[in-house]
């Protein structure tokens, strides 16, 4: 595979006027025809190519990228990012198991975060072997020291701190402020730090930030790295040196399609960590999720119905909010196409799933262009979040997922079948 560190165009194109759309290389029209629908399809080569854009831009700060599992934690994507040196960071056990199953190599590259980690869990980890816990809380820290002095095992950490740097974005995927349920006052990070100084079982390896998903400016990630630098600068005065600077991930995307430089937005977060790491000569980690992987995968889905009640249109699909859950939950907005257009003026219509459920809907009041009954659409960017969130509501099987690399493609998640749903369920 052939990576470029220019940005390439989108994936998913129609290659001429009037023809479906591909992945890459690879026909949507074929691909649901081959697997069915709903379908989630992604490209193997966009994820790589945005993986090597954060390589190379902090190359000189011995980066370690660890890819967010939770923005995507197909085995299949776990493994195509650990072959190519990246990390992980996780936030639960079970996917620290699916780093194991996909990539166990990779393991000394995991980083543990999330506000509500198990003795089970610690200890997985611990028997692991994992690079860093991102502590955030000093009861966990506490925690932390407890399991590796019973298991006998040696436990670095960073603390997660809170640089109060406010985030431009959505209220739910805001992190880094004090009411926030994230992390540590970044306030108390030097008195904790000394409080375990020394102790037998835990090192200080180093110190954690993440404001927020979905940031669409470098200024409060170089902002928030500052206040983080001054702290790791204040610990080094009192004899504590840290090695590893985590910056946590958090850069946006554009979701309403048109041209987007990828390779100039990682630039631009770049330089911003660059200025605010100041004199750090340390470690820098970053932990990058939706950036790598959303605008990689499309929602396939085919048109059921196209029905008209008074003045609204819908247009009814096979897909629905338990695959594809962001715009009820988020509002969020998927750029949606049809995978063969029709001759014909836009119309606007409200895009909507089977599931029974005002709030199933993928669009509202959307300029769509004709499309009728089996017909075929795509919604875009849907490689982050899509997947990873969807559930059985209204007893629906979950998706299958396909990679496509090049000219090929290869199914890594089967569709579930009722037999899935119902094995573990006693009458």
């Amino acid at each position: 595979m052939t990576v470029s560190i220019a940005s390439s165009p989108r994936p998913f194109l129609h290659p001429r006027p009037g023809s479906a759309l591909h992945c890459g290389k690879v026909s949507l029209d074929a691909l649901a025809r081959r697997f069915g629908t709903p379908l989630y399809v992604y490209s193997a080569d966009q994820i790589v190519e945005r993986l090597s854009l954060f390589q190379q831009a902090l190359k000189g700060r011995e980066p370690l990228v660890c890819y967010a599992v939770k923005a995507n934690s197909a085995l299949a994507i776990l493994k195509l990012l650990a072959d190519r040196g990246a990390g992980f960071d996780i936030v639960s056990g079970g996917e620290l198991e699916r780093v194991l199953a996909a990539a166990p190599q990779a393991v000394e590259r995991v980083v543990f975060s999330g506000v509500g980690k198990t003795a089970a869990e610690i200890d997985l980890a611990l028997k692991s072997g994992i690079l860093q816990f991102n502590v955030e809380s000093e009861a966990e820290l506490a925690l932390l020291a407890e399991r590796a002095t019973k298991l006998k095992k040696h436990a670095r950490f960073a603390l997660r701190v809170n640089p109060d740097v406010f985030a431009d974005t959505h209220p739910y995927i805001s992190t880094g402020l004090r009411e926030h349920k994230f992390g540590i006052d970044i306030r108390h990070g030097l008195r904790i730090y000394k409080s375990v100084a020394g102790h037998r079982r835990l090192e200080a390896y180093g110190v954690s930030v993440h404001i927020g998903s979905q940031i669409r400016s470098a200024e409060p990630f170089g902002a928030a790295i500052a206040r983080v630098s001054k702290l790791v600068g204040q610990l080094r005065s009192e004899g504590i040196a840290l090695q590893a600077i985590d910056a946590g991930g958090g850069l946006g995307i554009d979701y309403h399609g048109g041209a987007f430089d990828a390779a100039a937005k990682v630039r631009e977060y770049a330089l911003a960590l660059e200025s605010g790491l100041g004199g750090f000569e340390g470690r820098l980690l970053v932990e990058p999720g939706r950036f790598l992987v959303a605008q990689a995968g499309a929602l396939v889905a085919r048109v059921l119905q196209v029905k008209r009640n008074g003045k609204k249109t819908f247009v009814i699909t096979d897909a629905a909010m338990n695959d594809l859950i962001r715009p009820a939950l988020y509002q969020a907005h998927h750029d949606i196409v049809p995978v063969t257009p029709r001759a014909g003026r836009p119309r606007l219509v409200d895009v909507v799933g089977p599931v029974c459920e005002t709030g199933d809907f993928f669009a509202h009041d959307r300029k769509l262009r004709p499309v009728e009954p089996g017909d075929l659409v795509a919604l875009l960017d849907a490689g982050a979040y899509g997947m990873a969130q969807s559930s059985n509501y209204n007893s629906r099987p979950r998706a299958a997922e396909v990679l496509v690399e090049g000219t090929r493609a290869r199914l890594i998640r089967r569709r579930e079948t009722m037999a899935d749903l119902l094995g573990p369920e006693r009458v």
